[in-house]
């Protein structure tokens, strides 16, 4: 029989996993939905904000330095999203491949570049005092469970960075452009929408949302220049399973993805659990192609 505290402490983590994952993944979700391209270069995204927090807390000492480390890097990460897209994605729209190879260099060109200015060891950001704590039960059937704040607060960022974007795609002008150009680009560009524009604001929010992530994973453990491989192939995994471009199928398929593996690791080790990620993937796509969510539109359908 399962203990009842070890079972909820591990669907947290699976959730707190998921809050992770959904965050990288966003950014991928909104870029292949609506530009068709994929960015290799998504996962040093989330490295930027990491090494962003970790100069902003050097900057700003406090209880404080970590709500200002989040804007800072969502608009670092944005204004690199915005030089990648027009030195390299824009350029190479018409040709998938060499886009997904010239992002995979980018990516390379970061990795090094980080490496030169903060050394390939890595630096740490270190979690304000009003989250280094655990929120701890002492009695009762959960007895002996423990939550960590910090855990806590990722998840909470997460929600808040969810719920912020459907409004912005639903109620928004701009989010309703975004809708326009994911429907049909040609139609769109016809009806007098500036698709080039749509295209490069679409990629800043994905990638100051990576940045966001960056921050959030930075207080997990140390930020290195190869810290966002680690997390880009379980936010491939996220988009494929969720189905291409729905923001709402990514964000299932985290929840799904994050809790199985953290409840297969209670009989698992690590390495077995994501091999089983892999192919309860693999097997739920070949009874439903499409993902959890299937997307309508033209763009798909060609």
């Amino acid at each position: 029989m399962l203990d009842l505290p070890l079972l909820i402490g591990q669907v947290f983590n699976g959730f707190s996993v998921a809050s992770l994952v959904v965050l990288a993944a966003l950014g991928l979700a909104l870029s292949f939905g609506l530009m068709r391209v994929i960015n290799m270069a998504h996962g040093e995204m989330l490295m930027l904000g990491g090494y962003l927090a970790y100069l902003t807390f050097l900057v700003v000492p406090g209880p404080l330095a970590l709500l200002v480390a989040m804007p800072v890097a969502f608009v670092g990460a944005a204004a690199v999203g915005a030089v990648i897209e027009v030195s390299v994605i824009h350029r190479l729209s018409s040709r998938p491949l060499d886009t997904l190879l010239a992002t995979w260099g980018t990516s390379l060109i970061l990795q090094q570049g980080a490496r030169d200015v903060f050394g390939p060891i890595g630096v740490s950001v270190t979690a304000p005092d009003w989250l280094n704590h655990s929120f701890a039960i002492a009695s009762g059937p959960l007895a002996g469970l423990s939550l960590p704040a910090t855990r806590l607060f990722i998840l909470l960022v997460a929600v808040v960075v969810l719920a912020a974007l459907g409004l912005f795609i639903a109620k928004s002008r701009i989010g309703l452009l975004v809708r326009a150009v994911n429907q049909d680009r040609m139609m769109a560009a016809a009806s007098g929408i500036n698709v080039r524009q749509v295209d490069l604001a679409v990629f800043c929010l994905g990638s100051g949302i990576a940045g966001l992530a960056g921050v959030v994973l930075a207080l997990l453990g140390p930020v290195t220049p190869s810290v966002g491989q680690s997390y880009i192939v379980p936010a491939f995994l996220v988009v494929i399973l969720g189905g291409l471009g729905s923001m709402v199928g990514t964000t299932i398929a985290a929840l799904i993805l994050g809790l199985v593996s953290a409840l297969s690791q209670i009989f698992l080790d690590v390495s077995m659990s994501q091999v089983l990620v892999l192919v309860f993937v693999i097997v739920f796509l070949q009874f439903r192609p499409q993902g959890v969510i299937a997307v309508r539109s033209r763009a798909l359908e060609e």
